[in-house]
């Protein structure tokens, strides 16, 4: 089993800080803001794993850097350039990001600091999801930017949102807003910034009072259903994306 100790200093974009159970994990980089990349694709799947198998860890609160949760992509690639094997990496640490962190067996709360227009379906996959009031949510990299919208946003956004609402949020490039997102049930509180991490860590704290297996139990059963869905769709989405992936792309204007 994974101790606190042997992984808390271990991950490049990832801080994290431990307390009576409650463990908090602060997107970065370099200090600033999370700008997603390839080593940050892959180092969150590798984390949640570690997470995971840590019987200590009570309730997980996630949360960005600054006033902003993630919003500039650094991928280092040129889509015109994929290849059979590069994609095969970004499919292996896919799968792994979102079903590791859905292997994650005690509640999961996230503090959405500000803009979530990268892999914004991370905290939205998260068993209580609270936003500051500047934050915003979209799928930017994907169907915006000509790519298939199959690495598992395909299966969340259909299923937090409705499936018609999700299928336009995604084909679109909508941009919901703080209050939109409370409306349309995205998030269940909307808190001023300064008050973000300490109403996480009320809630957090809610939750440790309980019983262990009430509170493990309750988040297998209540994502059950997610990883269900994902297990039928999330590999095939992203044999989907590669597919498109691999079609000449029409240059710039």
């Amino acid at each position: 089993m994974p101790k606190f100790d042997d992984y808390k200093n271990r991950y490049k974009h990832i801080r994290m800080e431990r307390r009576d159970g409650i463990l908090q994990i602060i997107f970065h980089t370099e200090g600033g803001p999370l700008k997603w990349s390839m080593a940050a694709h892959e180092e969150l799947g590798y984390a949640f794993a570690e997470i995971s198998r840590d019987e200590e860890n009570k309730v997980v609160i996630i949360t960005g850097t600054s006033d902003i949760y993630c919003s500039e992509l650094d991928m280092g690639r040129n889509l015109a350039q994929m290849t059979t094997e590069k994609w095969d990496h970004i499919y292996k640490d896919a799968k792994h990001l979102l079903m590791n962190l859905l292997d994650i067996e005690v509640p999961v709360i996230a503090a959405v600091n500000g803009p979530a227009l990268i892999h914004a379906e991370i905290p939205v996959l998260s068993d209580i999801v609270i936003c500051s009031e500047n934050a915003e949510f979209q799928d930017a990299p994907h169907f915006p930017n000509g790519v298939v919208p199959g690495d598992g946003v395909h299966v969340v956004w259909p299923l937090v949102l409705g499936t018609n609402r999700g299928r336009y949020f995604l084909l679109t490039g909508q941009k919901l807003s703080a209050t939109e997102a409370l409306t349309l049930g995205v998030v269940s509180e909307i808190v001023s910034r300064d008050k973000l991490l300490p109403r996480a860590w009320e809630l957090a704290e809610q939750i440790a009072k309980r019983p262990r297996l009430a509170s493990r139990y309750a988040r297998v059963a209540l994502t059950q259903p997610i990883k269900r869905a994902m297990l039928d769709n999330l590999g095939y989405g992203l044999a989907l994306e590669g597919l498109a992936m691999s079609a000449p792309r029409p240059p710039k204007s």
